[in-house]
């Protein structure tokens, strides 16, 4: 009986590291960019009103969003994991055998030696 309508598929694997890190930096250069044009604007728009507030607000208050923008990965999105083996069907050929009883685990700790080898060939 299979627990999944759908096999696992590498195109539902995430994003590549590396190509995550690049999509990143690209939101964050945009937003910088979208920055600096707050900043001149806000320098060169006359005569000066209102609008110069928001231009002054986004100068001061994108670096801080940009970063949280860009630290926020693929990784936000949570992806259901499908266990390959889950979805093969096995049909049992023979009866369920009686549950085995659990091994025996045997230890062995070391200790350390007192006093060190010593070499008799002078």
């Amino acid at each position: 009986m299979k627990t999944s309508p759908r096999a696992q598929s590498a195109t539902s694997l995430p994003q590549a590291p590396r190509d995550d890190a690049g999509f990143r930096f690209a939101k964050y250069m945009v937003m910088m960019g979208i920055r600096i044009a707050c900043f001149a604007a806000m320098a060169l728009v006359t005569p000066y009103g209102w609008y110069t507030f928001v231009f002054a607000a986004g100068a001061i208050f994108l670096p801080y969003l940009a970063v949280i923008v860009a630290n926020v990965g693929q990784d936000a999105q949570v992806t259901e994991a499908v266990n390959p083996e889950r979805m093969i069907e096995a049909a049992p050929s023979t009866p369920a055998a009686p549950a085995t009883p659990a091994p025996t685990v045997i230890r062995i700790a070391e200790t350390p030696r007192l006093e060190q080898p010593r070499d008799d060939r002078s």
